[in-house]
């Protein structure tokens, strides 16, 4: 089959339950990779199975796989469903069965580890009332254990749980053993505890605090976990919190409450204060201000007026708000953003495929290594007790789910603080690219700059018509033009003279690339560009200081007589300085690339300290700098927000697009900046340097706490109720230390002091 002709695949997400450690997802991956074009990765910190598949094949194909190796399984509908396989009510429920049978199994080890622990608490018979304790907690407590372990068994496949249910079940038995047939069941008998297994007294020990302790400090170790892994998804279930379930929609003149489903593009609802803001949408009437912190990491709230647009899930502080909704369901930023962020904790990086691959062998390699050590022992003559404590011991430290969770609970932690942060990466590898770029090309306009240009200084003609009624003039014969100049003059000049009506203008004419004229009040109002015209002195020297500080002039005229020069420049991001100087302070290399003129170039990259400056570039001027930077040796990033950047963002280490960009922008870059400064990119550095750190230091200690502890084990050097504990710790420790990650907070930086008098605009 050709490469036209094969069939296309989709993406589907299934949520997996059951799943403890990274054996289980190498058995998930492999079980599904048997079906004829499948591919698949399993996240065990989000419980998730990202198929890739044939668009024939069905879910229930899929899912049916998934329960052929043991688990349970289930598609996933929305991109906001983060518990796998369960609604939130049942979520709740199988937390409260977890909390049931740890509080009853600890309930009953308690009196057996306290009377195991403390010889001279031991009364007669004891060790019998500590057997009718421990039967319980071995064939209920460790249940679940059992059932996962034997479903293992029947798929010819061994993980954590063999290894735990091996050690309880072995514990037991040389206890049963003991009390039965070995002698220890004497009503005098007493035994010593010691953190070292000791045989040395020739006395047989019973070991029930090990067939207890196992299933409790386990269990425990879970429920901690599993509360932390809930913990990473936090800011996937907030997004998931700000979607609107109703929406108030203005029909007909009344007000009607609909589920946010019924909600169409173009219909008008209704945003009260305090209320969620249900959809994107424009600003019809009203006016107000808007929190935007929860959705897009802006801090202060945002003054919206009619015109304006608002985004979905932002809240609505001020005054009553009627919205046009020009965006509904998945098409929301707010949609868009939990896409993003889902896709983004799906993916695996380098060292988690690493970590799993390890992991796929670890159990049966501890299997090997526990049966070693009872042959070991016994071959050498050594007490069947201390032999059996030994194996039991190896059976009970290891722990496979340390690896497994040291890189995913990290990355679901990190993608989630990025979104509250305003900054949404693609996947793994787009935090990987973050921590490594060395370089990053800006674009000017719409990164650097908003995009948005605004009137500065307006000279009038001395003893002329003065600069509000020239303002009103220009103002009026520009509301026909659709150029960016135009619009800034309308919208100052209305601001100027009250916001009120501005005069109307009849004979309208605009020529391209020169200006627009018209009559307005009887007086022929002309707005174009002065080059090739005779100015007075006073507008002469305006025009010359507009062109050293780079920003456009226009030359207002009435009646043929020059009246006035307009000055309109682009403004500055606010935190366009602050990040361009803690880019360097983090050795990376700022270098900008844009298509407007060089004058203009230079300005900003003299005020911002850029070095490096690229003008009059096209959008294959800007992908040939990228390649060129890439070929010495660099680690690019680009960052961009229009459709000429496409091209760079595709073609660098790292594409960066700005979240007010174009759809083509951000569907070709890796990291999105939600937030409308690029201070964000600095942030976004920061992190990944920190998210990657993170996952070092847990693989380390993944890594090098088998390695320490499996050969004490073997050597006989640890009780298995120790090894029980310090194997339910590794897992916690892990994911503890990714916890960590929710509250990182970026630095404050230091405000850079501007290089020239061009600060605000450019």
């Amino acid at each position: 089959m050709t490469a036209d002709s094969a069939p296309a695949a989709v993406v589907t997400d299934i949520a997996v339950g059951g799943m403890t450690c990274a054996a289980c997802v190498r058995r998930v991956e492999r079980k599904l990779g048997k079906l004829e074009g499948v591919t698949a990765e399993v996240n065990l910190a989000t419980g998730r199975a990202r198929v890739s598949h044939p668009a024939q094949m069905t879910a229930r194909e899929l899912t049916s796989a998934v329960e052929a190796a043991g688990y349970t399984a289930q598609l996933v509908v929305t991109p906001t469903e983060v518990t796998p396989a369960r609604t939130d009510d049942s979520a709740e429920a199988a937390v409260g069965q977890e909390r049931e049978r740890l509080v009853i199994t600890a309930a009953l080890s308690l009196p057996v580890l306290v009377l195991s622990m403390a010889p001279a608490l031991q009364f007669d018979n004891w060790q019998w009332l500590c057997f009718v304790l421990a039967a319980p907690v071995a064939v209920w407590g460790a249940r679940p254990f059992h059932q996962r372990a034997l479903s293992g068994l029947r798929h010819t496949n061994a993980t954590m749980d063999t290894l735990v249910s091996l050690g309880v079940v072995a514990s037991f038995c040389w206890s049963s053993y003991a009390l039965f047939l070995g002698g220890a069941g004497e009503p005098s008998m007493r035994m010593p505890f010691s953190l070292v297994p000791s045989t040395s007294d020739g006395m047989v020990h019973v070991y029930l605090e090990a067939t207890v302790g196992v299933p409790l400090f386990v269990l425990g170790g879970r429920f901690l976990e599993g509360r932390a892994r809930r913990g990473t998804g936090a800011a996937l279930r907030s997004l998931a919190r700000l979607a609107a379930k109703e929406v108030t929609v203005r029909r007909h003149g009344s007000d009607e409450l609909v589920p946010i489903e019924r909600l169409r593009v173009g219909e008008v609802f209704v945003v009260r204060p305090g209320e969620r803001v249900a959809s994107d949408g424009e600003v019809t009437e009203g006016s107000s201000a808007v929190d935007l912190s929860l959705v897009t990491g802006e801090s202060e709230p945002v003054e919206v007026g009619p015109g304006a647009t608002v985004t979905g899930g932002s809240v609505n502080v001020g005054g009553l708000l009627l919205v046009r909704a020009t965006a509904v369901g998945a098409d929301t930023q707010l949609a868009r953003i939990t896409k993003l962020v889902t896709d983004a904790q799906a993916g695996k990086a380098r060292a988690q495929r690493l970590a799993d691959t390890v992991s796929g062998v670890f159990v049966p390699v501890v299997l090997a290594l526990a049966a070693t050590t009872l042959g070991f022992w016994l071959g050498a003559d050594a007490d069947p007790q201390a032999a059996i404590t030994a194996a039991v011991a190896v059976l009970v430290v290891a722990c496979p789910c340390a690896l497994g969770l040291a890189t995913p609970t990290a990355l679901v932690a990190a993608t989630g603080r990025g979104a509250r942060l305003g900054v949404l990466v693609s996947g793994p590898q787009a935090l990987e690219g973050l921590r490594h770029i060395d370089t990053v090309v800006l674009d000017k306009t719409g990164t650097l700059t908003s995009g948005h240009m605004s009137v500065g200084r307006v000279t009038a003609v001395p003893d002329g018509l003065g600069v509000n009624e020239v303002l009103r003039l220009a103002g009026a014969v520009e509301q026909g033009s659709e150029h960016p100049l135009g619009r800034a003059i309308t919208a100052h000049a209305r601001r100027v003279t009250g916001d009120g009506p501005l005069p109307g203008v009849s004979g309208f004419h605009a020529v391209a690339g020169q200006g627009v004229s018209g009559h307005v009040d009887g007086r022929v109002v002309e707005v174009l560009a002065p080059e090739g015209t005779d100015l007075p002195v006073s507008l002469r020297t305006a025009w010359e200081r507009a062109d050293e500080s780079a920003r456009t002039a226009v030359l207002v005229r009435v009646d043929g007589t020059a009246a006035a020069l307009i000055e309109v420049a682009d403004l500055v991001r606010p935190g366009s300085y602050r990040a361009v100087d803690r880019l360097r302070r983090l050795g990376v290399r700022p270098v900008l690339a844009t298509g407007d003129r060089a004058a203009v170039a230079r300005a900003v990259a003299e005020d911002m300290g850029i070095a490096e400056v690229h003008a009059r570039c096209t959008p294959w001027d800007k992908a040939e700098l990228v390649r060129r930077l890439r070929a010495e040796g660099r680690r690019v990033a680009v960052v961009g927000d229009g459709v000429n950047d496409a091209a760079a963002l595709a073609g660098a280490d790292l594409g960066i697009a700005m979240g007010t960009g174009t759809d083509v922008a951000i569907g070709a870059a890796d990291v999105t900046l939600v937030r409308s400064d690029i201070e964000a990119l600095a942030d976004a550095v920061r992190l990944a340097r920190h998210t990657l750190g993170t996952i070092r230091v847990n693989l380390v200690w993944a890594f090098g706490y088998n390695a320490v502890t499996m050969p004490l084990a073997m050597v006989g050097l640890l009780n298995p109720m120790v090894a029980a504990v310090a194997m339910s710790l590794s897992s916690v420790l892990v994911v503890a230390n990714s916890l960590r990650l929710r509250t990182w907070q970026p630095s404050p930086a230091r405000q850079p002091r501007a290089r020239s008098a061009a600060r605000d605009v450019l």
